[in-house]
């Protein structure tokens, strides 16, 4: 199974998923431990903000099962979804973690993002 986590710096978990153009990819290989095999830069086209309306276009993500980001809003989960990517909002910063606990079912999860360009204001 692949894992992609989204990571502008490639150092940390990053948030804004639909607007992110870098990714690093783990392999989970046959003992269960995810080990890095990728890090995938997207031109700006491709990511799936700019994609969106075009959700039929074949995208390099494509080849994971499960998406790890530290923010995305809720029609970015559902888009995902019907892509066969799982998505998991975390607080967690640091990607080899993040991974670990969501192999474990104990990575700390959110429904929704907490930022504010993606819903008007109240």
């Amino acid at each position: 199974m692949k894992i992609a986590v989204s990571s502008q710096n490639f150092r940390t978990v990053t948030g804004h998923a639909g607007k992110a153009r870098r990714f690093l990819i783990y392999q989970v290989n046959s003992d269960g431990e995810a080990v890095e095999s990728e890090r995938l830069e997207i031109p700006q086209e491709m990511t799936f903000h700019e994609l969106h309306g075009n959700e039929m276009v074949a995208h390099p993500l494509d080849q994971v099962k499960v998406l790890i980001t530290g923010g995305a809003g809720g029609n970015f989960v559902q888009r995902l979804a019907q892509r066969g990517i799982q998505v998991c909002i975390t607080p967690e910063t640091d990607p080899a973690q993040a991974i670990k606990s969501f192999l474990t079912n104990t990575l700390v999860t959110q429904t929704s993002c907490d930022c504010h360009d993606h819903h008007p204001p109240a």
